[in-house]
This record gives structure tokens, sequence and C-alpha cells, in this order.
């Protein structure tokens, strides 16, 4: 088994971050970094980067053999608030993309694949509050429903061909390295860089606009560690819960406060009002707990302190 690593969409939030991370532990020729467009000059420079469309099969098999790939991580996604306005593009890219990774792992191409879902999955019918593992799902965005449909093809394709991939319900990330996606949870990243820049921020979710969100160092780090798990060990094939700590925007504004006293927060709520509407509240995460050990490390305060500490140097 070859362990050369491919990230697709790498030059994206998580992706970008991601990356740094793997070749840290693995080696920089170890990590093949890809996406559509070039990402940061750091990135593209730290390690080898190619230029790759997710829904080009052709294309992935050409670097997977440059390479001797072995294992997948599949970040290239149209994430909520964006894929809302382009549906059908959205639909083609989260789901096309996924089918080209699991059949190379049906044919033994590449031998283990990761494949993150979200939060997006849950739908207003589900229990808002600790939302369980296995509950009810009726997403109501083009996203969510790419990402339900999704983690039944991952459990289909663990189940009837032994596919190795491994998934992860992420909440909102936090993090000051790279710019906001297009997501609904976009808010608590925004709000950090306006209370530097203007000492004010009008959000687009009201007060009270309760959401699981959790810094990137902890996504990676549980995204790392669901990896090096040996495979025993994952009894979750679909996509694993993961929670972090639960705020709405009144609670991180007062966050802000303890370190700029005269930040002020208002509030204008948009069409991503209407998504955060059917996300959960709070998120149980038993299950990774119990499988792969997983713990987060950041609550609200010490993510408040990294951001602007981080942000202010920039």
């Amino acid at each position: 088994m070859t362990d050369t690593i491919l990230i697709i969409g790498a030059s994206g939030q998580i992706g970008s971050e991601l990356t740094a991370k793997l070749r840290e532990i693995h080696g920089a020729d170890k990590v093949i970094a890809s996406d559509i467009r070039e990402g940061n000059s750091e990135l593209v420079n730290a390690g080898p980067f190619e230029i790759l469309d997710a829904t080009d099969l052709k294309a992935i098999e050409t670097i997977i053999d440059k390479y001797k790939v072995g294992t997948v991580y599949l970040m290239a996604a149209m994430l909520s608030a964006t894929a809302e306005k382009a549906p059908m593009k959205a639909w083609e890219l989260n789901m096309n993309s996924l089918f080209n990774i699991l059949n190379l792992a049906k044919d033994k191409r590449i031998q283990k694949v990761f494949w993150p879902s979200s939060i997006a999955v849950f739908g207003p019918t589900t229990p808002a509050d600790h939302t369980p593992q296995t509950t009810v799902m009726e997403p109501t965005t083009v996203y969510g429903i790419s990402k339900q449909t999704g983690e039944r093809w991952c459990e289909y394709y663990f189940s009837r061909y032994g596919v190795d991939v491994r998934s992860i319900r992420y909440p909102g990330l936090i993090s000051y390295k790279t710019p906001p996606g297009g997501g609904t949870t976009d808010y608590a990243i925004e709000i950090y860089h306006e209370a530097l820049e203007k000492g004010s921020y009008t959000s687009f979710l009201k007060a009270g606009s309760y959401l699981p969100m959790m810094f990137m160092d902890d996504a990676i780090q549980a995204t790392i560690q669901l990896m090096e798990a040996p495979a025993e060990n994952i009894k979750i094939r679909s996509s694993y819960n993961l929670g972090g700590i639960s705020f709405d925007p009144e609670e991180i504004a007062a966050s802000i406060k303890k370190y700029i006293p005269e930040f002020h927060i208002d509030y204008a709520p948009d069409f991503r009002q209407d998504i955060a509407d059917t996300w959960p509240n709070s998120i149980e995460d038993k299950k990774a707990q119990e499988d792969w050990n997983w713990k987060h490390s950041f609550d609200l305060d010490k993510i408040t302190q990294t951001m602007l500490e981080n942000l202010k140097k920039k």
C-alpha cells in the first residue's frame, strides 16, 4: 500500500489547513495538493500542487498513477449559501466528485477515502438540541441534500464493496488563516475581521441563532485522528457527528467585548437565516468519542483570543 496522500480541494477553507498539517506529519513530498485553481502561494510552493477538476475522472486517474496515491481526501464542494444560488451546479460537483473517488476505491486504485459531510444533513424535523448520531434527516438545502445522499453512498460502498471510506459531519468552522467560503456559519469568522477593522458588525443571523461551531485546529485534529484510527474502530461508515461548542451571535459578541470593550453588534438577517433555522443548536458526538477518542480543546473565549491575536498580526 502506498502512503502518498492526494487532497482534492486543497485551496479551500479546510483543505488548505489540512494540507499544511498533513505535510508537517508525513513530509511535503508525500502530500499532493490539488484544486481547480491555484491557492495561496504558500500552499502551492510548499509541496507538489496540481490543477485538478474534481469531476474529471481521467485527470484524477492520471494524478493517482503519477504519484502512486493511496489515500484521497475529497474536500471539493460547493457550500450551503453558494449552492442555493446554483443548485444543479452544486449537485453535479458535490455528487460526481464523490462517485469518481468511491469508484476508484472500489476498483482498488486507491486504498482509503476521506469525505466531509456536514450538519447541513439535518433539517427542521431533526431534534435541535444535542442532535443524536442517528436521527431524522430531512435537509432543505441543496448542500444538505447532496451531503445526506453522499453519506448513504459512502455506507453502501463500504458494505457492498469494502471501500475504506471515513467521514465527519463538520459543524461551522472558524479560522483566521483562510477567508469565509460561502457557508451559513461564516458570520462567526466575519465578525472577528470586522471587530478589528470597524469595531462593529452587522450579523446576517439574528440574536438567539444557536449553531454548532468548532475552531479549525480541532476539526483538522479530528479528521487526522479519524483517518489514523484502525479500520476496526470505525463503526460508522456514513458520517460521524462531531460536536464542538454552540453559541449565537450575541454570545460571540460578548466574548469579543472582553478584548474590544467598544465593540458593537447589530442584526440584518438575510436568506441565510432560513438555512440556519433548519440546522441543530447543538450536536451530540458520543460515538466519535467512544470509537476513536475524539475530544475538542477550544472553547469560545479561547477561539476569540486566538482569532483576534492572529488577525491583528495579519
